[in-house]
């Protein structure tokens, strides 16, 4: 349903308008009447209609000042022009409006429908439009907290998966100059598996003003990456963030029933000097066996220098005691997690390889269908298996070519197009390449 605002001093005007359109575009409209510019505004902000027809001239607020007035607080709005009087002496003006429709008096029972439905059309299309970027914003959002977590691991892990820190950052807009770790530590009564802590802590640091990355909360603690302001100075930078941890504590016993620990690590500069953050706030997120505390790595090192190893310097004797420790565990089962997260793509990969490889198929195709970056899918399949896309997708097709050339069923054509490929030739020197020698050879040496 269209709502229609028509605008004219002459009330026929007015009503034939309506006639016309009522008639020709039955049950598609709702239409609204103002015999003035002042009258029309009032409408239009009390009935937002779709589509205005104005009267150029008219009493009081004249036509295109109306236009003006309704289009600053409607923009969506269509409009058209209704005039009796040569329309080139309004155009510029119109179109700075946006007005790219007119109607010369009397009005035209064709000219009127085909304007209206062309502006319905338009309308439609706008509105799907609109949809279409609004699913996408919401995939966009629901994308976000993955990449998220993404480049917090590469960060917590160093280079996951071979994965570009550098990229990540790039796609989130979070330059990678400078900021600190900060690390809630969970009971280990806590279920980790419960999503409402995850989207607790996440809500609460992205709400906090300060740009951040959340990663995913994995064997108790979960890391805030937090960006330091741009000409911050170290102290008052410090004093934010461990105001921020003590936050994190409240929000956690507030909302969540439970008393958590807070590391912090220093401000350090890109992906390796935030991995070196990330270290120095597990050490700190470890320092109190109470929850509801906030530990600095600064203050722990001034007060507990010998007991507490700087990350990169740990002596001989205390691997044993950082390897016990659950954050050298949660480390190594990321590490596992990922691995299995990749092989169950791979195999995905695969089999969609294998059940396609007879068809017009692309890397693209495939990396769509397991969510992959077609660059990066090509490089952990050659990891993995030895091969790119084309070398699998070749072996695949070369191999059927040969099962089916043994069975003679085919001809050599035939078993071209069979197995993937459109041109005979390409076909052969595929083939030759691949077993050294030609499909008719082959056939040949079947056959002897």
């Amino acid at each position: 349903m269209y709502r229609i605002l028509i605008v004219d001093d002459e009330a026929l005007e007015r009503e034939g308008l309506e006639w016309i359109a009522r008639n020709m575009l039955q049950g598609k409209l709702q239409v609204f009447h103002a015999e003035n510019g002042r009258i029309a505004i009032e409408r239009a902000e009390e009935h937002h209609p779709h589509i205005v027809l104005m009267d150029v001239n008219m009493p009081g607020i004249q036509g295109l000042d109306a236009i003006r007035e309704i289009k600053s607080r409607l923009p969506d709005t269509k409009f058209v022009l209704v005039t009796a009087y040569d329309y080139f002496a309004y155009a510029k003006e119109a179109l700075t409006l946006g007005v790219k429709e007119y109607i010369v008096k009397p009005a035209k029972r064709t000219q009127v429908v085909a304007t209206l439905q062309g502006l319905m059309e338009e309308l439609d299309r706008e509105k799907s439009k609109r949809a279409e970027e609004l699913e996408l914003r919401h995939r966009v959002s629901q994308l976000m907290p993955l990449v998220e977590s993404e480049l917090a691991l590469v960060i917590m892990v160093r280079q996951v998966m071979d994965a570009d820190a550098g990229q990540l950052a790039e796609w989130l807009d979070f330059p990678l100059d400078g900021g600190s770790a900060v690390v809630a530590a969970f009971p280990r009564a806590a279920d980790v598996r419960d999503k409402k802590i995850y989207d607790t802590m996440r809500s609460f640091a992205k709400t906090n003003g300060t740009p951040c990355i959340v990663s995913s909360l994995i064997d108790r603690h979960m890391t805030i990456f937090l960006r330091i302001p741009p000409g911050a100075e170290t102290d008052v930078w410090k004093q934010e963030t461990v105001q921020f941890g003590g936050e994190l504590c409240s929000l956690a016993e507030r909302q969540l029933g439970m008393a958590i620990t807070v590391g912090i690590g220093s401000a350090r500069q890109g992906a390796e000097g935030l991995h070196e953050s990330y270290f120095e706030a597990v050490f700190a997120s470890a320092c109190f066996e109470q929850g509801g505390k906030v530990c600095h790595f600064d203050d722990l090192k001034r007060g507990q220098e010998a007991a507490i190893p700087v990350p990169g310097m740990a002596a001989a004797e205390d691997e044993d005691a950082l390897n016990r420790s659950y954050v050298a565990s949660a480390l190594h089962r990321i590490r596992e997690e990922r691995e299995q997260q990749t092989l169950s793509v791979l195999d995905r990969a695969k089999a969609f390889i294998e059940e396609r490889f007879t068809e017009d198929l692309s890397l693209e195709e495939v990396a769509d269908y397991v969510h992959l970056n077609p660059y990066y899918l090509s490089k952990i399949l050659k990891q993995q298996f030895g091969e790119t896309f084309i070398d699998l997708l070749t072996r695949l097709r070369i191999d059927k070519a040969k099962g089916l050339i043994a069975s003679k069923s085919l001809s050599l054509k035939e078993i071209c197009f069979e197995v993937g490929y459109k041109d005979p030739n390409y076909f052969s020197r595929v083939f030759k390449r691949v077993t050294g020698i030609t499909p008719s050879e082959y056939r040949s040496s079947e056959t002897s």
